[in-house]
């Protein structure tokens, strides 16, 4: 039986994706439940289920009152919202390495192995997610900046469904694995410059190919 229910959890959730990423579903129309499960011809058990996890995507937002929207996806907020992360998180990070702990890069190291199991597990995406945002977290600990962490922790929110997509969509895991366990090396060399030179590229980096995939996928909206 469960075997069963998953399987048509799982064919809700890529029919829905399909046409959120085609345009077919626009930004912010409304995805009612009910009305999902009878044109699929499925309870709305399903759907629900289907939605939660397509908001773990970054594709859906269930606001109070309103209930689930297709999400805008928008690739000049992406510019913005990466050159701002690159410019503070780097700024951070150079901060850090002087002062921090050696105990804090055995978190982050720990945090980076979670995260590296956790990317091959489907359906995993709010755990990749908050791991990634714990192991960047862990290595700014050193800098005792909190306006910038505060600043730095708003824009990763705001950046969340990008970053979630550029992991599913963008052919980001295996990049982001090699990426994050060079920044740690560096960092527990204590190399401020290279780290920081490679914590920027590592953010511009998937800056560059959420917009490619977010033009690609207006092209063909449009197209």
């Amino acid at each position: 039986m469960s075997i069963v229910y998953k399987t048509r959890t799982q064919l809700i959730v890529e029919t829905l994706r399909e046409k959120i990423l085609s345009g077919e579903i626009k930004a912010g129309q409304p995805l009612r439940q009910a009305a999902l499960a009878a044109e699929l011809n499925v309870s709305r058990i399903p759907v629900r289920e289907a939605l939660l996890q397509l908001e773990g995507e970054g594709l859906v937002d269930f606001e109070p009152h309103k209930g689930a929207t297709a999400t805008e996806l928008n690739a000049n907020q992406v510019d913005e919202l990466f050159e701002l992360r690159a410019m503070l998180e780097a700024d951070l990070l150079a901060y850090s390495l002087p002062q921090i702990s050696n105990e804090k890069l055995e978190e982050a190291t720990q945090l980076l192995n979670k995260l590296n199991k956790a990317l091959g597990k489907e359906n995993a995406v709010n755990t990749w997610s908050k791991l990634n945002s714990d192991y960047h977290h862990c290595l700014y600990s050193g800098a005792e900046r909190p306006q910038t962490q505060a600043l730095v922790s708003t824009l990763n929110k705001n950046a969340d469904r990008y970053i979630r997509m550029h992991l599913l969509w963008a052919g980001g895991i295996s990049k982001a694995e090699s990426e994050h366990n060079e920044i740690l090396a560096l960092c527990k060399a204590r190399n401020v410059e290279k780290a920081v030179a490679l914590l920027k590229q590592h953010i511009l980096g998937s800056r560059d190919e959420i917009k490619a995939f977010l033009n690609e996928r207006e092209a063909i909206i449009n197209g």
